[in-house]
């Protein structure tokens, strides 16, 4: 049911009612009006009645009575009928009057007894009567006086006059009249109707017109044009809203296409394209803010951690692993408990990995088994595959076991996508800074760390040391006659050299030992926690193992050389490991200077006795 139509039954049943109301209050009024007439009407009656009988009284002609209210009858059509009750003072002292002057019913008894007017309504469907019933009181006001005639007390009641009264006509002609207005109401009605319905009729139109209108643009359509027949300030307002929506349809229509180039479609799903827009906004927000915050992170670490964060906490992932792949493999960067859901053959084989062989996210829900590398009996999954560059990659793993959680991550994972895509670049600029950090620490030639990275860490790893109560021994090595290799074979031998030395030392010493080219051809090694004795048999490996080295220098020719160790031990020798180096190269001094192609232990007596150096 539209509008209009609403509001014209609206009006038709406020003005029938008002019409109702109308007859109802007219009907009582004129009902009031008939009785009170008649009752009027009957009180004449009665006082003519009473003066004709005063009069008869007066000429001794009361014998006649009878003739005078027959005349009263018949020349009054509404009186039906009209007769006398004497009382019994008057009988007792006149004795009886004619048969039709006796007490016809309770009414003329009660009239007779109280002294009042009684009247009472007989309604029946062909006609209505009203009965009067007055009573004939003594009175000794005027002439003549009643009680010089009658035995009895002033304000006694002589008798009663008794009439009936058709109104019938009143009643008929008060229906004709409801009957009239009642018509003229409906006319009436008619008529407002037709008014209403023609001038309200094209406002009606406008408003649906405009109902429309804000509909479509509730959708993010703004190109509704608003028509209206209304002149003044109706037809004002529709053309600002023209105006207002084309500017809408222009600046809305760009504000969302731009927006589709930051946020990919299905990101945000909405059938209100306001609310859609604004959800969007809220996303670009926050992704900046990420991105503004990692921008400051010093190293890749901190970035996963905000990564994790961001996954814990906007996303509320309870289980999940994220894991970085390399050249190296794939390193487990975070799990929330337990252990991953993956078999430990894809730590052997990374190919095994579904979702990082075919770069799409892997959804446990579209397929059973999907990826026969899982081993999560009861739980659900979703990996998902992000490439951070050519060398590094993501894998983000999350477990649940509602399947209804899985289709919340799976609309998830858009926002999830837009996260990394913004800490990608700075994943990548902490990736090359790290890079570009290491190749400045290490040695070009051997891949060993340098003395700058010696001259950076050594305050740490003595701090740790002395914190955990750990100890090093250093060993510093030095090629016999290395300077003839250069001068006699060329620098290309040289190079060989040195590198033989470096392969050497990462074949000998332990992953939590570390190997350094200081110098030239002195290199330096920190051994953690070595005893005495093991350091020397490492010291004994690396000496054996390149003295077994041959080197081809050329001509079907090849060099063999010798390399001689100092060893010193923190903080045995010294309460710094710059000491214990400084200490080591004393003692490679001392190898150096009596024979060569040996290792010495240093000893105090060493700085103490400059014949020893």
């Amino acid at each position: 049911m539209n509008s209009k139509i609403k509001l014209l039954i609206v009006v038709a049943l406020m003005l029938l009612a008002l019409g109702i109301a109308t007859i109802i209050n007219i009907s009582l009024n004129f009902r009031d009006y008939s009785l009170k007439s008649a009752t009027e009407k009957a009180t004449t009656t009665a006082a003519i009645v009473k003066d004709g009988l005063t009069a008869h009284m007066v000429n001794g002609i009361m014998d006649k009575r009878q003739y005078f209210l027959g005349q009263i009858s018949s020349n009054n059509a509404e009186i039906k009928s009209l007769w006398l009750v004497r009382s019994p003072n008057v009988n007792k002292q006149f004795g009886p009057g004619f048969a039709s002057e006796t007490v016809r019913d309770g009414i003329d008894e009660d009239v007779l007894k109280s002294g009042k007017m009684v009247q009472k309504i007989k309604e029946s469907a062909d006609n209505i009567t009203l009965r009067v019933s007055i009573p004939y009181k003594a009175t000794t006001m005027g002439n003549p006086n009643c009680l010089s005639c009658h035995d009895v007390k002033r304000g006694g009641t002589l008798g009663v006059i008794s009439m009936e009264f058709d109104i019938t006509n009143m009643r008929n002609t008060g229906l004709l009249t409801i009957f009239k207005i009642l018509g003229i109401n409906l006319f009436f009605i008619v008529v407002v109707l037709l008014l209403i319905n023609h001038y309200v009729t094209p406002y009606l139109k406008l408003f649906s017109n405009m109902q429309e209108g804000i509909q479509r643009a509730y959708r993010g359509d703004f190109t509704h044009h608003f028509t209206t027949t209304v002149k003044g300030d109706a037809k004002n307002i529709v053309e600002q809203l023209n105006t207002l929506f084309q500017k809408m349809q222009e600046t809305f229509g760009d504000i969302k296409n731009n927006l589709a180039t930051f946020i990919p479609q299905g990101c945000i799903s909405s059938q209100d394209p306001l609310n859609e827009a604004k959800t969007i906004i809220k996303e670009l927000s926050d992704i900046y803010k990420f991105k503004k915050t990692i921008e400051l992170d010093l190293s890749k670490e901190a970035v996963y951690q905000r990564i994790i964060d961001i996954f814990t906490n906007k996303f509320d992932f309870h289980h999940f692993a994220l894991f970085e792949i390399t050249a190296k493999g794939r390193e487990l960067i975070f799990i929330s408990s337990s252990e991953p859901i993956c078999n430990p053959t894809v730590e052997e084989d990374l190919m095994l990995c579904r979702a990082y062989r075919t770069k799409s996210d892997v959804i446990s829900t579209e397929f059973v088994n999907l990826c026969q590398e899982c081993s999560c009996d009861g739980l659900e999954y979703i990996c998902i595959p992000f490439d951070i560059n050519d060398e590094s990659s993501l894998i983000i793993s999350i477990t649940t076991t509602n399947k209804e959680e899985v289709h919340k991550i799976n609309r998830n994972i858009p926002s999830i996508k837009n996260y990394l895509e913004a800490a990608k670049p700075v994943i990548e600029s902490r990736i090359l800074t790290a890079k570009l950090r290491e190749s400045s620490l290490k040695d070009g030639m051997t891949g060993l760390y340098n003395r700058r990275f010696l001259e950076e860490f050594i305050d740490k790893f003595m701090k740790q040391a002395q914190r955990d109560g750990k100890t090093y021994s250093i060993l510093m090595l030095d090629v016999d006659f290395f300077k003839s290799v250069n001068d006699t074979y060329g620098h290309d031998v040289g190079d060989q050299v040195i590198i033989a030395i470096g392969k050497v030392l990462r074949d000998n010493i332990r992953e939590s030992d570390l190997a350094i080219r200081y110098g030239g051809e002195e290199f330096l090694v920190l051994l953690h926690n070595a005893t005495k004795e093991g350091a020397y048999k490492v010291a004994q490996k690396i000496h054996h193992s390149f003295a077994a080295l041959s080197f081809d220098v050329g001509n079907g020719e090849t060099l063999k050389k010798t390399i001689s160790i100092g060893i010193a031990r923190y903080p045995q020798d010294a309460d710094t490991i710059w000491k214990c180096i400084k200490y080591a190269d004393t003692a490679l001094y001392v190898a150096k200077t009596t024979g060569r192609n040996k290792i010495v232990q240093y000893s105090k007596e060493m700085s103490e006795n400059e014949d020893l150096r």
